[in-house]
């Protein structure tokens, strides 16, 4: 079943995207949603275009999250880059340890950008981002993002745009502490990839054909992303820019030059 999408304007999207997708002349696209099925309301996937700085923020855990009234879910994420201009960048975590105090004296002044650790990204890499994290995604970057289905963000430093803040509340949950490398790697050219393995969702990359363990570990469920080439979802043809439920990943086929991602969640 080929989910179906929500296209968002953002004043930091852009008015051309990398193919396949295509802005309507004169919108800026900062996000593309694909609607969660009702089999899987645990799970977001969208891409996200940027042709500017999205705000320095965090997300509360599940446990964080329902404490202060904004639902069960908090929200842990990922991200795959598919496509970067040069120098494009993704602040994640912290160059070195950072008390509370520092953090919001930062997010104050505004200098909490210069704390955090900048990445310069190429297609290909991917970064999970737990619950905590603080982190800011820079301009010229084209996203796949996976996460729990929930939108509850907190925004510490917004470079003078004049959006609600929540100092108070991002402080709070931030961890002032660099991010792990093990949480950050690079796709292989060919060949499968555990990209993610909990604790509220599995990915993987597949290329080909599924080997027996993959076709054991996504036997009750699942989203499947085209990277190249395309999937074939009970004779529904998915490609590239698209995302499809499948019961099963018995039941997705793959072309000859087919790379999907693929996600099921681990938690209700």
């Amino acid at each position: 079943m080929k989910l179906r999408t929500r296209t968002v304007e953002k004043v930091w999207g852009c008015e051309t995207l990398p193919a396949p997708f295509i802005a309507p002349k004169g919108k800026r696209i900062g996000e593309i949603w694909f609607e969660p099925p009702q089999q899987l309301p645990q799970l977001l996937v969208k891409y996200l275009f940027t042709s500017d700085r999205l705000s320095v923020q965090c997300h509360p855990d599940d446990v964080q999250a329902e404490a202060a009234g904004l639902g069960r879910n908090g929200k842990e994420e990922c991200w795959l880059v598919v496509a970067a201009e040069t120098g494009a960048m993704l602040g994640v975590g912290f160059r070195n340890e950072v008390d509370a105090e520092t953090m919001r004296a930062a997010a104050i002044d505004g200098s909490i950008e210069d704390l955090l650790m900048w990445y310069e990204v190429q297609a290909g890499d991917f970064f999970y981002i737990p619950a905590n994290t603080v982190h800011a995604i820079g301009e010229g970057c084209a996203i796949i993002e996976i996460q729990q289905n929930s939108d509850v963000t907190y925004r510490l430093y917004d470079y003078g745009r004049p959006r609600e803040l929540h100092l108070d509340e991002g402080v709070a949950i931030a961890k002032g502490s660099p991010h792990p490398p093990q949480l950050r790697q690079r796709i292989p050219d060919t060949g499968h990839a555990c990209l993610v393995d909990g604790p509220h969702f599995t990915l993987d990359l597949v290329d080909g054909v599924a080997d027996e363990a993959l076709l054991y570990s996504y036997a009750d469920g699942l989203l499947v992303m085209p990277l190249a080439g395309e999937v074939i979802v009970l004779g529904d043809i998915i490609s590239p820019g698209h995302c499809a439920y499948a019961s099963s990943l018995a039941d997705v086929t793959f072309a000859p030059d087919g790379k999907a991602l693929v996600t099921r969640p681990l938690t209700g």
